[in-house]
């Protein structure tokens, strides 16, 4: 088992704040699920969040600050791709949680009813 950092260590928790704040929107959480098949222009992007351009890139700039994201140029183009694929493990933990939680109410609720 991996040992946790001390609470002196306050700047390790900081950065793993600041890489889940980059992956806590709908639209964001869409742009990872999209580049799990590889890489994508941001027009592709925009089209699968279904939001403006500026919208758009705004997610894909605070991604790739937080690390989640690399970039290629293109010509005018710009193609995002994940820098750090196991970001996609993720989705299963959260599905997990979301299932055990789902138990839960179903059994609370056998108890109510």
């Amino acid at each position: 088992m991996r040992r946790a950092p001390r609470p002196q260590d306050a700047r390790v928790y900081e950065v793993r704040a600041e890489v889940l704040k980059s992956l806590a929107h709908p639209s964001r959480l869409m742009i990872l699920d999209a580049l799990a098949d590889g890489e994508r222009c941001v027009c592709e992007l925009q089209e699968i969040v279904g939001s403006d351009m500026s919208t758009v890139s705004r997610h894909l700039a605070l991604m790739k600050r937080a690390g989640v994201l690399s970039t290629r140029r293109d010509g005018n183009s710009i193609h995002y791709k994940l820098r750090v694929p196991c970001v996609l493990r993720l989705f299963e933990c959260v599905e997990a949680v979301l299932a055990v939680e789902a138990k839960e109410r179903t059994r609370l609720a056998r108890r109510i009813a």
